[in-house]
């Protein structure tokens, strides 16, 4: 009890002078040296300058071989394996699908060592619900003693090009060989439509099977439903969790896996056996990564296009005014290059609605005042992995995701808005993770007049109302107006017991398009 109270003394002795009737002066002058003391640090102000100091990473920044200036940029001579680009930007995206919580968060974390979850209500509950993103450099010892798969190795985006062999014993250099970004889908049902923009930008994917539970579960065979929609061929299938499997349960549930995939997109892919949270096998991944995923052809020579995912605004509350930045917006370039300094243009941009209630597009156009790909500052950059594109614009245009679905381009150079389309369709035979009473999957009906569905168009996922329906066509108006082009693939979804379900894909043939607004 004493201990007790002499804390408790000692707690309240900061507030004895406030006390009635304390006695002595002592503590008096005690809380006069303090004050003084906190009358002389806001003048330093401590706090500010090392918020300043604080990036890290600008240590090992210089290691990086420098970019050309813009202005002295060829294009023509650019590669996505280019030494200069590779060092500093993903050339190559790819997505983590499969179920709810398979581990397709922690094998995104084992392999670039960044965690994609970020958000407090992600945290709590233990699920993605935004897209993630992460890069990672892939090298490989070039000492040929060194053994594989243990001579690949993965690290932060912001690792020296030539870093010395870790193993013991060993002379060789890592070399680098790729520049990977992970896009990092929610496998919960209900974000099905996040999943589907993040395929959008997606060159290869890794599909994450766990162990632990029978093969395959609902949202694995709609994510590779929609990675087959999405025609991605390049797949690593990853059976994870065999930490927690005995041999004999290991070599079953291999045998499923071989069976599901059978005739489907991912028919001949690899099947790595991982353990996700204990890192095993990673190097074994990053090899298959490197020699199964083929670099994409890029075109930097044509105008250059980004799919806008996410935006948001830097500032912290309370920034001086001076400080204060433009906003955001992070995306992946389709092709062409963008550069610093180029002047761009944001369609579809401020969408109204004019007193007949017709809808009305005013496009945002800004300058490019910073490029970069996590850490690393770039010049240019070409397409592959996210890109962080400072601007110009209000940042609360940008905040809180708001650009995302729109196309980022040269100005006036950006593809039609289209607020009606018409599309060509191809319906699945069975819904996906829904089943009948019966137990059986629930087939699909057939697309019927005036109903809603979802549609996906690149990253945009907007309202469809069916206003005309044929044999394989369909003529469709947009609630929100999108930026697209004539040939584009878009996925369509139907509301099914409160949840949108993937139940097809089509290709825009026609539409009717909408003239930007210029005032």
């Amino acid at each position: 009890m004493a201990a007790n109270g002499d804390r408790y003394g000692n707690d309240a002795e900061s507030d004895s002078d406030s006390a009635p009737g304390s006695p002595g002066l002592e503590p008096q002058n005690d809380f006069d040296d303090h004050v003084e003391e906190l009358e002389e640090k806001p003048i330093k102000s401590a706090l500010k300058k090392s918020t300043h100091k604080e990036p890290a990473p600008t240590i090992i920044r210089p290691t990086l071989p420098p970019q050309t200036e813009p202005k002295d940029l060829d294009v023509k001579s650019l590669t996505p394996l280019t030494p200069e680009i590779i060092a500093r930007q993903a050339t190559i995206n790819i997505g983590t699908i499969g179920h709810v919580a398979h581990g397709k968060s922690t094998v995104v974390k084992a392999i670039s060592g960044v965690q994609t979850v970020r958000f407090k209500n992600e945290l709590e509950r233990n699920i993605t619900i935004k897209l993630g993103y992460a890069n990672a450099k892939i090298y490989k010892c070039d000492n040929e003693e060194c053994p594989r798969p243990g001579c690949f190795r993965s690290y932060k985006s912001e690792k020296e090009v030539d870093p010395p062999c870790e193993r013991e014993g060993c002379s060789g250099t890592y070399r680098l060989l790729r520049h990977v970004s992970f896009v990092d889908c929610p496998g919960h049902d209900i974000l099905m439509s996040t999943m589907l923009s993040g395929a959008a930008v997606m060159d290869a994917a890794l599909l994450l099977i766990a162990g632990n539970e029978t093969c395959p579960q609902p949202q694995t065979s709609e994510h590779l439903a929609a990675i087959e929609i999405m025609k991605l061929d390049k797949i690593i299938i990853l059976q994870n969790k065999v930490d927690l499997m005995r041999e004999e349960g290991a070599s079953a549930h291999y045998a499923d896996i071989l069976k599901f995939i059978r005739g489907t997109v991912a028919g001949g892919a690899p099947i790595i056996p991982i353990s996700a949270q204990l890192k095993f096998n990673i190097d074994a991944v990053n090899e298959a990564i490197v020699n199964t995923i083929p670099v994409p052809p890029r075109d930097f020579s044509m105008d250059p296009q980004m799919i806008v995912i996410r935006s948001f605004d830097v500032n912290k509350p309370g920034a001086e005014i001076e400080e204060l930045k433009g906003g955001v917006a992070g995306g992946s370039i389709l092709h062409g290059v963008v550069k610093l300094g180029d002047e761009i243009e944001i369609r579809p941009g401020i969408v109204t609605r004019d007193e007949k209630g017709a809808i009305k597009c005013t496009p945002i156009f800004s300058r490019i005042v910073t490029l970069n790909s996590e850490n690393n500052e770039l010049k240019y950059a070409v397409p592959g992995g996210l890109i962080g594109v400072g601007t110009r614009i209000d940042p609360t245009l940008c905040r809180a995701d708001r650009l995302v679905g729109f196309v980022l381009g040269l100005k006036g150079r950006l593809p039609d808005i289209y607020v009606e389309i018409e599309v060509n369709y191809y319906l699945l035979r069975r819904l996906l993770g829904v089943k009948t009473a019966d137990g059986k999957q629930a087939k699909v009906a057939k697309l019927a007049k005036n109903e809603v569905l979802m549609v996906n168009i690149g990253s945009t996922a907007t309202g469809a109302k069916v206003v005309a329906v044929k044999q394989d066509a369909a003529k469709l108006v947009l609630t929100s107006p999108a930026c697209t082009n004539v040939g584009e693939k878009v996925a369509l979804s139907r509301r099914i017991e409160k949840h949108w379900r993937l139940i097809g894909w089509a290709t825009i043939a026609n539409g009717v398009t909408l003239d930007p607004s210029t005032s």
